[in-house]
């Protein structure tokens, strides 16, 4: 895992950037991946994770391909789908494309099995893949999918997934907040621990931001350690921000 020292004070953030150059990644033809975080064999000691927050892969699938029914068990599993889409089918009957935009949840529980495509003849689906680790191990395996786009907070945050489904988002099973981030240029959202901590991941999807004394832009990740930070939008921007304990 990597560690960071306590918040120093709500002005000063603790910023650890993840440039998206120096990420893992793999590919497979079918699949071009890049890996935040030690994942398959990408093994990297000095990024394991961050707290719950175990997997972040920015996936590109390219058409008719994907990931045949595979199972997951005690994790919690999200799908942000930046371009194209992407067809998901699994052991509980769900089945269905999520498109750009749309978040799909599913808690593996004690244990389930899913599959994933790319339905497209032509387009490639660009992807995060994101995997947090439950409060508990176990439990009755769920799903949940949503479009956020009619609730999106302009310059603001949308909440995404909380643990009690606050505000429309999804309940997962983990103390842990994961919103969608939308900033114009010249813009910023002031930001504050709800969970008490102050331990933030933020992964940039598109645009540039600065938190800190640090830039980030497309494909950059950072850990972020304040009970109060401020992003400051550099070009129009799209993120999302993790809340985690």
């Amino acid at each position: 895992m990597n560690q960071v020292s306590p918040p120093s004070s709500s002005t000063t953030p603790k910023v650890v950037k993840r440039p998206a150059d120096e990420r893992g990644r793999a590919e497979h033809g079918w699949l071009h991946s890049r890996f935040s975080f030690s994942f398959a064999d990408y093994h990297d000691p000095a990024h394991m994770g961050y707290r719950s927050l175990r997997v972040i892969n920015d996936d590109f699938i390219e058409p008719g391909q994907g990931f045949g029914m595979h199972p997951h068990r005690s994790m919690e599993i999200f799908t942000y789908v930046i371009e194209g889409a992407l067809e998901h089918k699994d052991s509980m009957g769900n089945g269905r494309v999520i498109k750009a935009g749309e978040f799909q949840y599913m808690s593996a529980g004690d244990g389930v099995m899913h599959s994933e495509f790319n339905p497209s003849s032509d387009g490639q689906t660009h992807l995060l893949q994101i995997w947090i680790y439950p409060e508990n191990p176990g439990g009755a395996p769920r799903y949940a999918d949503a479009d956020p786009s009619s609730r999106r907070v302009k310059d603001g945050l949308t909440p995404l997934a909380s643990p009690d489904g606050r505000d429309e988002s999804m309940a997962m099973r983990q103390q842990a907040l994961i919103s969608f981030g939308d900033l114009a240029a010249e813009k910023s959202i002031e930001v504050r621990a709800e969970l008490g901590e102050g331990h933030f991941w933020i992964q940039m999807i598109s645009g540039e931001v600065g938190v800190g004394e640090e830039t980030l832009a497309a494909g950059d990740g950072a850990i972020v350690e304040a009970s109060a930070f401020t992003v400051n939008g550099s070009r129009a921007a799209e993120f999302l921000l993790f809340e985690l304990q």
